[in-house]
Parts: C-alpha cells; sequence; structure tokens
C-alpha cells in the first residue's frame, strides 16, 4: 500500500510537472478587444494636449516566455472607436481630413523582429494606417506573468498575458495632413509627432 501510495503522488507530481511546463511553452495568444485599446496623445496650440483611444483591438500574439525574441504580434484596430471625449472632434477626426474612416476604417501592426534593448524591448514591425505602410518601433516592457482565468462556460480556462508598447509616430508620413489655421504667434493647431500607448489583454 505504501508503495502506491509513492506511485500515486509521484504521479500526481508529474503531472503538475508537466502542466507547470505546458504552461510555460509558446502559444498564440488572442487579443480580447474588451480589455485591449491604444491610447494616444498630441499637441494642441503648442500649449495643451488633446488625449484619446480606440477600441476594437484584434489580433494574435505568438508569445514564447522561454525566448521573447520568438515573439511575434498581428493586431488590427478598428479606427471608427476614436474617442478623445469631444464628439464633434472625433468627428472630424474620422473625415477626410484626417483617417477617413469610411475608406481605411482600420489600421494594422505586424511586427517583423524583437530585440532586447536595456530593460526593454524594440518591437520592429510595420503600421498600414490610412493606406500607407511604414516601418515603426514600439518600445515593449517585458511582458506580464500568465493569468491563469476562470473557467468559460465550455469548461475551457484561458491563460492571459498582459503586453504594453509605446511609440511615437509622425501623422504626415501617414498622410494627415490636415494643419487648420495658425495661431497669431505662427504656432500651429496641431502637433506632427503623435505619442502612442498600447495596452493589450491576450489569452490562450
Amino acid at each position: 500500500m505504501k508503495n502506491a501510495g509513492m506511485t500515486g503522488l509521484a504521479a500526481g507530481l508529474l503531472l503538475a510537472m508537466g502542466a507547470g511546463m505546458a504552461s510555460a511553452q509558446a502559444k498564440d495568444y488572442k487579443i480580447d478587444p474588451n480589455h485591449s485599446e491604444a491610447d494616444f496623445s498630441i499637441k494642441h496650440l503648442a500649449i495643451s494636449t488633446v488625449h484619446g483611444s480606440m477600441h476594437g483591438v484584434t489580433g494574435t500574439v505568438h508569445f514564447d516566455p522561454a525566448d521573447i525574441s520568438k515573439m511575434s504580434v498581428e493586431a488590427t484596430i478598428d479606427v471608427s472607436t476614436v474617442d478623445t471625449g469631444v464628439a464633434a472632434r472625433d468627428t472630424h477626426l474620422k473625415s477626410a481630413d484626417f483617417f477617413e474612416t469610411a475608406k481605411f476604417p482600420s489600421m494594422s501592426f505586424k511586427s517583423t523582429s524583437v530585440v532586447k534593448a536595456g530593460d526593454h524591448y524594440d518591437l520592429k514591425g510595420e503600421l498600414t494606417m490610412h493606406g500607407v505602410t511604414k516601418p515603426v518601433t514600439l518600445r515593449l516592457d517585458p511582458p506580464s506573468k500568465a493569468l491563469i482565468g476562470n473557467p468559460g462556460r465550455d469548461g475551457k480556462v484561458l491563460e492571459h498575458r498582459g503586453f504594453m508598447a509605446t511609440t511615437t509616430i509622425n501623422r504626415k508620413e501617414f498622410g494627415l495632413l490636415w494643419d487648420g489655421k495658425p495661431t497669431s504667434a505662427g504656432d500651429a493647431v496641431l502637433g506632427d509627432d503623435v505619442k502612442v500607448e498600447i495596452d493589450i489583454d491576450a489569452a490562450a
């Protein structure tokens, strides 16, 4: 009986170890659009900063916790969800002066490489926005630890990971050229550089 108990205990330990090893393997994580967003900020009249966000983020993150350099990302953002807290401004952003959402309803990012850079990673890839594709580099913070979610209705338990990346892009490089009328001091109504912060919750 003692040997049987020892055998059962050993089997249990091996099973637990196997589960832990499986959770640490490379996986394709599906981005959760309900808990992911892209935030942005841009200078207005050279004195204040306008903040906004976009939701409807979808896509896949291939992630190997043992080798982050093997990570790859493909993501799409619904540009029509742009929200700056001012309805008239949001309508203007969706117009032909800016995103032209009727013609270009989404923007997308596809990574090409991940490189360790000090205390963070450089996530390089191609951003397509307003019909223009340009190379960009995102500063990727070290990905979060895995969190195990509650079982869903189908009984499947999902493993969640969080990813956060930041970058700055020049809007005019993507054809968003509207400037408005300069102030009497000659300052631009709108800055050219847009700071972007992307928060992703992805599950597998």
